[in-house]
């Protein structure tokens, strides 16, 4: 011992000691190790809902790794790269998640990915300098309780957290709406015992109907809800109005005005919804309505309060862009969203908006809407939903037949009702198509070069740096906006404004025959008229009613009673831009990879609660693009990006050869300046 103890003490045990420190660091490093992302969008780290949702897995999560290794470039770096994600994944998880690359030369694997669903793909390859094709497989398999999800085809790697995330999530919710609730959810009916005292058809078994819809609600779900009827007292009936928008009902009893409260709300922490269950006035007198579908609102309720939303109101009648036409229509928005969302299409003018939904989208109308739509668009903003408007101030009409050969498109003002609307919660969009220097450039092969002024570029600095919606977008193409004035709505104190897009300082307005024909446009004489314009807002927090009543109520009766919410009683939303052009195949790609697919989507996102997801969908796709335009900046930059690294690297590396030179030098100078030997 007193040998050994002596040797660890000598010169002679220090590579050893060394060895096994640096084997012991080693092993410490694998278990707690971490990292520093430097990027500006955290390209290479886990967002928080990544995290959160694999830590908290109830069930056991596996993903099956379908790959095959050692393909050529670019696809060489794809299957590291899913391995290092899934590692982050692993890191971050509970010991419910679980993973497993196969070996993609073995028959029993390839039987397992077709088992899946995966399918073989065929990519390029250059091989002794012939161009090629092989067969690979490139899919994933996430499975999760008795369902799976499959990604297939996947030929890079952007976007692939989000993919991944997005994947898990749907699994999870499928399978609960429930899943890893911390408490119960609790529905309460508030109905006033006198309020059976009158003839209020529906009113004397409201209580059991409730009950019932709530049972079988409640067995489908885990029993994680719980129910309770309460009368409420007369002091406590406006509190109730206020915080859950209930509705009030006043009678006279003698000389006395008396009240009582109807509502049904179902409630989650500091979230609710309240059901459409309310009186209201017929031809044969008061009537309780909502009641007849109540287990599906409770059920869509329950989904909507405590999942991620699914549906989304889609507003038709008034000649909106179709969600099914691809060619000139929002086909490709719809299949934008349609992996997380679903279009439901909303007949304002024959049903009202449901309960469970959370946001509804107003894309292109050219008819006017009716007072009773635009009370329930406004109601609907008042009671905490969200409202997405594309609107343009013209409507386009091309000519038909042999007349499309010779004659131009007209346009025609459109009136729709809904300014009426913005207004009064502080937008103002113009009568005008926002013209900017800072524009998409045509290249034709006869025309040459041609600026489309009504298609504005905007570069980030024409973006909200730090809002979710556009954080990481390089650049975006909008196409035939007006221009939104939000100056009232700044001045509201309950507002928050956010200017998503505005055009550059080169921009002005074409108010007078307007038009999108690139040869009939010529920019102003007079600059001082060009400056930025607001192309796409976003006003968050508590409006006010454009309406003082609700118009479609009847005749007072012995009970008195009001549908009508002059104010918001939850937080809303408002995503408006002066065009819905950007929703259609003239500038959103079918892949939607490009720059205003992203910008649709992370829109669509945000309005439905989900800010991590516009982040987590553009991490590694911000683009610092260039601002110059004339060819002769292009082609310095061009050159500069492509030589002048290399040639500062070059001057760097003579600069440092220099000055050892000059240092070898100088010390030969002062200590040896006899020696005539060459230094080198």
């Amino acid at each position: 011992m007193k040998k050994f103890i002596g040797y660890i003490k000598s010169a002679r045990s220090d590579f050893m000691l060394f060895a096994v420190v640096l084997i012991l660091l080693n092993l410490v490093c694998s278990k707690a190790f971490f990292r520093i992302d430097l990027t500006e969008p955290r390209s290479y780290s886990l967002s928080s809902t990544s995290r959160q949702i694999v830590k908290n897995l109830e069930q056991p999560l596996s993903v099956k790794v379908f790959f095959t290794k050692n393909l050529p470039a670019p696809y060489n770096t794809i299957y590291q790269y899913i391995r290092d994600l899934l590692t982050e994944y692993k890191g971050n998880a509970n010991s419910n998640f679980s993973w497993e690359a196969f070996d993609m030369e073995k028959d029993e694997n390839q039987k397992l990915a077709r088992g899946y669903g995966i399918q073989q793909v065929q990519i390029q390859e250059l091989k002794n300098n012939e161009v090629g094709f092989k067969k690979a497989w490139m899919g994933i398999a996430v499975s999760y309780g008795d369902q799976t999800e499959i990604i297939d085809g996947l030929s890079s790697t952007e976007g692939l957290e989000y993919t991944f995330t997005s994947k898990m999530d749907k699994l999870i919710s499928t399978s609960s709406a429930l899943s890893g609730l911390k408490e119960n959810a609790s529905l309460t009916l508030y109905l006033s015992d006198e309020l059976k005292n009158f003839n209020i058809q529906g009113i004397k078994n409201l209580d059991k109907d409730v009950f019932s819809a709530y049972s079988e609600v409640n067995k489908k779900n885990m029993n994680r809800i719980t129910f309770k009827t309460e009368s409420p007292s007369s002091e406590q009936i406006p509190l109730l109005a206020q915080k859950y928008g209930i509705q009030t009902l006043n009678w006279k009893n003698g000389n006395n005005t008396e009240n009582g409260a109807l509502g049904l709300v179902l409630e989650y922490q500091d979230n609710f919804r309240l059901l459409p269950l309310k009186v209201t006035g017929s031809f044969f007198g008061n009537i309780v309505t909502g009641g007849d579908n109540l287990e599906e609102d409770i059920s869509e309720s329950l989904k909507s309060l405590l999942s991620k939303p699914s549906v989304i109101g889609y507003v038709t009648g008034h000649g909106e862009l179709e969600t099914y036409d691809s060619k000139e229509g929002a086909g490709l928005f719809n299949s934008l969203v349609s992996d997380r969302y679903e279009f439901k299409m909303l007949n304002l003018k024959e049903e009202d908006i449901s309960a469970g939904m959370k946001s509804i989208v107003i894309n292109g109308p050219v008819t006017a809407f009716d007072e009773s739509e635009l009370y329930k668009i406004d109601q609907f903003l008042m009671k905490g939903g969200n409202i997405l408007f594309f609107t343009d101030q013209f409507n386009e009409i091309r000519p038909q037949g042999q007349a499309a050969y010779y004659q131009l498109p007209t346009y025609e003002p459109v009136d729709t009702g809904l300014n009426r609307l913005l207004s009064k919660y502080g937008v103002s969009l113009g009568k005008d198509y926002v013209m900017d220097e800072n524009c998409y450039v045509n290249q034709d092969q006869y025309y040459g070069s041609t600026p489309l002024y009504f298609a504005p570029l905007l570069q980030k600095s024409n973006m909200a740096k730090n809002h979710p919606v556009t954080k990481n977008l390089g650049f975006v193409i909008m196409l035939q906006n007006s221009s939104i004035d939000v100056s009232e709505a700044q001045k509201n104190p309950d507002l928050k404004v956010t200017v998503l897009a505005k055009s550059s300082d080169k921009s002005w307005l074409m108010k007078d025959e307007v038009s999108a024909i690139p040869q009939m446009i010529r920019k102003p004489i007079d600059s001082s008229s060009m400056e930025s314009r607001n192309l796409a807002v976003l006003l968050e927090g508590n409006f006010e009613s454009a309406f003082t009543e609700n118009p479609a109520e009847t005749e007072k009766t012995e009970v008195s009673f009001t549908n009508h919410y002059p104010k918001s009683i939850q937080k809303g939303k408002i995503f408006v831009t002066g065009t819905s052009k950007i929703t259609t195949p003239q500038v959103v790609d079918p892949e939607g990879k490009q720059p205003v697919a992203l910008f649709l989507r992370n829109a669509i996102d945000y309005m439905n609660g989900e800010d991590e997801l516009c982040t987590m969908r553009t991490k590694g796709l911000s683009l610092n693009t260039l601002s110059a335009k004339n060819g002769a900046a292009v082609n310095i930059t061009r050159f500069f990006n492509e030589f002048g690294l290399v040639i500062l690297v070059i001057l760097a590396g003579i600069t440092v050869l220099v000055k050892i030179s000059a240092k070898k030098r100088r010390i030969h100078d002062r200590y040896n300046p006899e020696d005539k030997r060459q230094i080198k």
